[in-house]
């Protein structure tokens, strides 16, 4: 036989509800991490000055480092070797939005830090030609990541 459909219920129920937060960048990104990427986002194409601590008049890689967390509490070194030594040390294959990613020059001292954005990318203040840009986060070796924020 046949039902009307008017005269039935359906009930769709879900394992487990998530945010759409959790969809985007995935069930373990905490809204602080969101926040972070959201945040140094809005810098993208400012100016890059070596030694500046100014998101909109220049800064350089670990400046740009230290004003983002700096928002956020987290107080860190001007230097990116400095920086290197904070959080905890993470492998890539770890990496969540809001880690820092470190490279280094020939000699293997690092030189250079961006942070993590998820889907395989770095934020970071690249050069004076290209300010602060985004990246694949293997445009360069990464030598180090440190986990600066709370899982």
């Amino acid at each position: 036989g046949y039902i009307y459909a008017k005269h039935t219920e359906q009930e769709y129920k879900l394992t487990e509800a998530l945010t759409m937060d959790e969809i985007r960048y995935g069930k373990e990104v905490s809204d602080i991490r969101e926040q972070v990427v959201a945040y140094a986002k809005q810098f993208v194409g400012n100016p890059y000055v070596w030694g500046g601590e100014s998101l909109t008049n220049g800064v350089d890689c670990s400046g740009f480092v230290l004003c983002i967390y700096k928002k956020y509490g987290i107080k860190l070194p001007h230097y990116s070797v400095a920086q290197s030594n904070c959080g905890t040390k993470i492998s890539t294959s770890e990496l969540q939005p809001g880690d820092l990613i470190f490279y280094a020059n020939s000699s293997g001292t690092i030189n250079h830090v961006g942070i993590y954005i998820g889907n395989s990318q770095v934020i970071h203040a690249s050069n004076p030609k290209s300010g602060i840009k985004i990246s694949t986060y293997n445009y360069r070796t990464p030598v180090k990541c440190v986990r600066l924020l709370p899982e």
